[in-house]
């Protein structure tokens, strides 16, 4: 007889052991020849060396079905449990179209033509440029491809950056710290996250590096080696911006640059970065585009009436 200590790594306890641990019993129930001690990301394991191993195992698989599905039922522990592969794969997989399973197994796949073009190109190149008006999914979509390469280990880190441009407003009057002041700026990258990733292991996830939220000027000087980076907002990019931005790519690296460029707040409009880019790069082979259009707004039906009656009025002036 063995005592071995198995420490949870990744994952909440809460989420392992269910509500008032009842599926830890349910798991704990499967060996009756071990002694197991749950004690928060602990887990304490005394018996049969042989039993022992076959937990591991057991416990291992349970751990990455809720890396991949973002959620664990008694059902699925149950199937788990009993090597029933089958109704796993019926009852998880839904659609061959899912990009990844976000809080509380919720599918997230593409709503549209064109973010379903993007996912397409994206296995083709490795730097898109996704354009189109608000609301049309490009950045969500990026982001949901971004946390589908981290899980399946094609990089090892996520950046979300976007320049600090200020759209009628000045941030310099804005209270607190530098941080401060850009956090409201970013909550939209914050948001798409907190779809996709439960909360507390997004926070570790911040707080390693694993995924990091900047503004545009803190790429300068980097080389971006193994990372899913995107560029939010690339339209308010002034031309050296970009620049610098699309020299920071390093090996083993995927960009997307996402912008709609009937919403440049810089003071002088055809000094976009992103304009310029798309004139220079277009032609070159692994730099992709793909263009969204309010077809492909996802928002309230209100939203694409309203694109539609800006993009009408001749008339549109700041």
């Amino acid at each position: 007889m063995i005592e071995k200590s198995i420490y949870l790594e990744g994952i909440d306890p809460l989420n392992l052991y269910g509500t008032n641990n009842n599926l830890l019993n349910k798991l704990t129930s499967q060996f009756p020849k071990l002694r197991i001690i749950a004690r928060g990301h602990e887990v304490m394991v005394i018996g049969d060396k042989a039993q022992i191993k076959l937990f591991e195992e057991k416990l291992e698989l349970i751990i990455n079905f809720f890396h991949k599905y973002n959620k664990l039922t008694a059902t699925d522990l149950e199937d788990i449990l009993q090597d029933n592969n089958i109704q796993i794969e019926k009852s998880t997989n839904g659609s061959p179209d899912v990009l990844i399973y976000g809080n509380h197994g919720r599918e997230i796949k593409a709503k549209s033509v064109n973010q379903q073009m993007l996912v397409d190109e994206f296995d083709n190149n490795d730097m898109l440029f996704a354009l189109g008006p608000a609301g049309t999914g490009k950045t969500y979509t990026a982001i949901a491809l971004a946390v589908r390469s981290l899980r399946n280990k094609e990089v090892r880190r996520i950046i979300l950056c976007r320049p600090a441009v200020e759209a009628g407003e000045n941030l310099g009057f804005l209270p607190g710290d530098l941080k401060e002041k850009l956090d409201p700026y970013l909550q939209p990258l914050y948001d798409a996250l907190r779809d996709m990733i439960p909360p507390k292991k997004l926070l570790t996830l911040l707080e390693e590096g694993t995924i990091e939220i900047a503004p545009l000027a803190y790429m300068r000087g980097r080389t971006l080696d193994n990372a899913f980076v995107i560029l939010d907002e690339g339209q308010n990019t002034t031309i050296n911006q970009m620049k610098m931005f699309l020299t920071r790519m390093g090996k083993n690296a995927k960009f997307i640059i996402t912008g709609d460029t009937t919403q440049i707040d810089l003071p002088v409009k055809h000094n976009s970065g992103l304009l310029k880019a798309l004139n220079l790069l277009k032609d070159i082979p692994g730099i992709g585009v793909v263009y969204f259009d309010v077809r492909d707004v996802v928002r309230h039906k209100l939203v694409k009436k309203i694109i539609e009656a800006y993009g009408s009025d001749q008339n549109n002036t700041e």
